[in-house]
């Protein structure tokens, strides 16, 4: 899709010929350059000015905005729970919080007006890239559910737990439909590359270990019985779940980024990805196990030892993966620092991975710390939440400087799929089925033709 792009060059050009005229005088060839100058500003300030239409904002919007409210998110909780109280850090962690809040909802009718309108979220989940950033959504919800319960639980506001329990359920469900749709379309009509793999496949995995974790502070505002039990063990099986099949994922893309190295500059961010699912499991299952500990020995008397073993295991894990979300925090630092001594990083929607996992481990340090009550950890969570506030202020400040010109809201060609690869590097099939897939035929139709081209 062609883009209107303002011509610097026919501008320059156009101020050159005013500056130096021939026949005109010095006070006309004045004013004619500061109306060129004015009208330069105007093109470059205009809001939207890189987009054709005002139509293009809600084309243009893809599920990755949904990343934005994940960091803001988690940026709101761990200020509200900065490790030294500081009471105005509390307001503006809330402040945060609503902002997200209103983000989200303005996301939410934005991507909801581009699937009715265009009627297009079946090739969005064809497509490979743009597929994975759907998980993005229901862990941009859990973000604020988990603010509700945190921030306004301590004001007493009696309906906090009933709505939180049907917000959250609302997470498990989108949540597990990203688990199971989305690795399985990757598989069957999506084609990948061990070269170009991006740790993008982990989004639409680990949306279950975040609706677990969010299921842990849940049930921390519900009296011991029936509905905190059942929270609690279905927060362990999500937590499995999104555990399981994450670390199969690294473990691919660990290969992949020994055999190819690291990922272009336009995706070096992405390398932080990984270490979302290290700090949201070690989070995760240490809260499972002190709400394990606070709610069985009751509402399982027949195994009231249960809770404490529970406890016990889920410090020990949060420790070992904790201590493994280390290495990954450093590796991935190195890459980026590695990356732009060697030339300037472009700014994208990607730049929003480095808020949410970096978040994840400073939970899981909070965790640790509310556990052991050890001051490393203490003082750690501090400099990973200031790092973390800093990090937010930029990314956000940047997302604004871009999507006020429509830089970040062109749209994107969904049509045919973005591969990252060359068609000479696919088989005769791969690239027939490329083309059933561009030319929108459903899969019925894709596999007639597949019997065709065995028969000829």
């Amino acid at each position: 899709m062609h883009t209107a792009v303002t011509d610097f060059s026919e501008t320059t050009l156009e101020m050159g010929t005013v500056c130096f005229p021939e026949p005109q005088s010095r006070a006309s060839s004045d004013e004619d350059r500061t109306i060129a100058t004015s009208t330069k500003k105007r093109r470059i300030h205009r809001p939207m000015h890189k987009l054709e239409s005002s139509s293009d904002i809600v084309r243009g919007f893809s599920p990755a905005w949904f990343t934005a409210t994940m960091g803001t998110g988690i940026t709101g909780i761990l200020v509200f729970n900065f490790p030294y109280h500081w009471e105005p850090l509390r307001y503006i962690g809330m402040a945060i919080a609503l902002f997200n809040l209103l983000l989200y909802i303005l996301f939410a009718v934005l991507f909801a007006w581009r699937l009715i309108w265009y009627r297009d979220f079946y090739s969005i989940l064809l497509h490979p890239q743009m597929s994975m950033s759907l998980g993005t959504i229901p862990m941009g919800l859990c973000t604020i559910v988990i603010s509700l319960v945190v921030m306004i639980t301590p004001y007493g506001a009696p309906w906090v737990p009933t709505l939180g329990l049907v917000l959250w359920c609302i997470c498990v469900v989108l949540s597990v439909l990203s688990y199971l749709v989305i690795p399985f379309t990757a598989i069957t009509h999506q084609q990948h590359l061990l070269d170009k793999m991006n740790a993008t496949l982990l989004l639409p995995v680990v949306t279950t270990v975040v609706a677990a974790s969010t299921g842990a502070v849940v049930c921390s505002v519900h009296d011991i019985g029936s509905a905190a039990t059942c929270i609690i063990f279905i927060s362990y099986i999500l937590w499995a779940m999104g555990v399981g099949l994450s670390l199969m994922i690294i473990t691919i893309y660990l290969v992949r980024l020994t055999m190819f190295k690291l990922p272009p500059k336009e995706a070096i961010v992405s390398v932080f990805i990984p270490l979302g699912p290290f700090g949201q499991s070690s989070y995760g299952i240490q809260m499972l196990g002190a709400e394990s500990l606070r709610v069985l020995p009751s509402a399982l008397p027949h195994i009231s030892y249960l809770g404490e073993v529970l406890y016990s295991t889920g410090f020990f894990l949060g420790l070992l993966i904790w201590s493994f979300a280390i290495w990954w925090f450093f590796h991935a630092s190195y890459s980026i620092i590695y990356t732009r001594f060697r030339g300037r990083l472009p700014f994208n929607l990607g730049w929003w991975a480095l808020i949410f996992p970096i978040g994840t481990f400073a939970s899981s340090s909070s965790a640790l710390w509310a556990i052991t009550g050890y001051t490393v950890f203490r003082v750690l969570n501090a400099i990973l939440n200031a790092l973390i506030l800093l990090l937010w202020v930029l990314v956000m400040a940047n997302t604004i400087r871009y999507a006020w010109t429509g830089e970040l809201l062109k749209p994107a060609s969904i049509g045919q799929l973005e591969l990252k690869h060359k068609s000479s590097d696919l088989s005769n099939d791969d690239q027939d089925s490329a083309v059933d897939i561009e030319e929108g035929r459903v899969p019925g139709e894709m596999y007639e033709r597949q019997n065709q081209r065995e028969s000829a």
